[in-house]
């Protein structure tokens, strides 16, 4: 089997996090990305830990099956080399602030103009247009603003940010949908366009009932914790060692939960016969609950509430991610020889397709590890490699 985007060329204009995460998963399909750099410092996430023998784990994780150019955008030597990539590329990813890839002639219009079929992707925290547009953002601003801050958290406690980089990785999954379908388009068309992804727009879309919760009955959505607003009890409770999730999605899984938990009476009391009469005792049968599900393990728990059909789950720490024999057996933990840094163990590609292959094939670049090969391929000499090395272009 080859992979799915096999033979897609992606030229990797941007930076950390948000740009870096859609490309990952387009090397991971297949296609070639050439990850731009700054010479002599390269992108800012090789200065994030942990690091193995001086490498940055957190950017050997994001910038697997990608090979490095280094090229300064800032210069015009640098910025002609990247419109000859872009005459050779399907598809450019940046994510530098709204205007600057403009300023630098590298802007959709710039590159289209030499290549009409070109796919261009421009992420930034707000988008190319509207009020906000202008400002910076990271992820946690993303967050902020987009609106899921404030119904993160346990019920009481201030806003909080989800425990994984959200703001910036929803975005990226995003650019990858919008650059895929943008290349199907292009089948029909011939033509490329400019897709415009703003961080807060995502984070926007993906805020589930909150929205309608406002919209509809009014009501503003707050925090909390882990429960679910309009279903109950959907929650984290504790074990004597630990902690499970319990899901009770409809009528049938509450009566079944109250078997487990030797209280069949429950389901005539008042406040718990409907899920509308739970939502609105919840405290009540939370404590209900919390009381009967501390006095077993997580074993326990599991085993019990297994027996009676109600869905749970532990809650596992990242140790046991990394461990389980289910994430094992999906090729979801890959260990990765790294010229430098060893061995080192990363997430896997989560797309599984019947017909196309899910392997990392080579490790995240040495910064400017592919230069030479990458400028002789488009047809520049060994003197013009050279020269633009002497500058210090590449």
């Amino acid at each position: 089997m080859t992979k799915a985007l096999a033979g897609l060329k992606l030229l990797d204009v941007s930076r950390v996090l948000t740009g870096p995460y859609c490309t990952m998963v387009m090397a991971d399909l297949g296609a070639d990305v050439i990850k731009i750099e700054v010479p002599g410092r390269g992108d800012d996430s090789r200065q994030f830990g942990p690091f193995a023998n001086g490498e940055s784990g957190y950017y050997m994780t994001l910038n697997r099956n990608k090979r490095s150019l280094t090229l300064d955008l800032r210069r015009p030597e640098g910025q002609a080399v990247l419109k000859d990539l872009a005459v050779w590329a399907d598809i450019l990813v940046e994510n530098f602030a709204a205007g600057t890839m403009d300023q630098w002639g590298l802007g959709y219009d710039h590159l289209a103009a030499l290549n009409p079929r070109l796919v261009y992707v421009s992420i930034t925290g707000f988008g190319q247009y509207g009020p906000y547009a202008g400002r910076f953002a990271f992820d946690a601003i993303a967050q902020a603003t987009g609106g899921l801050m404030s119904i993160t958290g346990q019920k009481g406690g201030p806003p909080t940010r989800v425990g994984t980089a959200l703001g910036d990785i929803n975005a990226g999954n995003f650019a990858a949908i919008g650059l895929l379908a943008a290349l199907y388009q292009r089948e029909r068309t011939g033509r490329g366009q400019h897709i415009d992804i703003s961080m807060q727009d995502c984070i926007a879309a993906i805020l589930e009932n909150a929205v309608v919760r406002y919209t509809i009955d009014g009501v503003v959505p707050g925090r909390l914790g882990s429960a679910h607003a309009t279903v109950g009890p959907y929650d984290v409770f504790p074990a004597s060692d630990g902690y499970v999730f319990i899901a009770c999605a409809n009528e049938a899984t509450w009566q079944r939960l109250c078997a487990a938990m030797g209280q069949p009476g429950l389901t005539a009391d008042p406040r718990f016969a409907a899920n509308r009469d739970r939502i609105g005792h919840i405290d009540e049968l939370t404590a209900l609950i919390t009381s009967w599900s501390g006095g077993h393990s997580v074993a326990d728990l599991l085993a019990i509430l297994g027996d009676n059909d109600v869905p749970a789950a532990p809650v596992f720490t990242v140790e046991q991610v990394v461990n389980d024999p289910h994430i094992k057996a999906r090729n979801m933990m890959v260990t990765v020889g790294h010229p430098v840094a060893g061995p080192v163990t990363i997430p896997g590609n989560p797309i599984k397709m019947s017909a196309a292959e899910d392997t990392i094939e080579r490790p995240a670049p040495l910064l400017g590890q592919h230069t030479d090969e990458i400028l002789a391929a488009l047809g520049y000499s060994a003197a013009k490699i050279a020269a633009l090395k002497e500058a210090q272009i590449v």
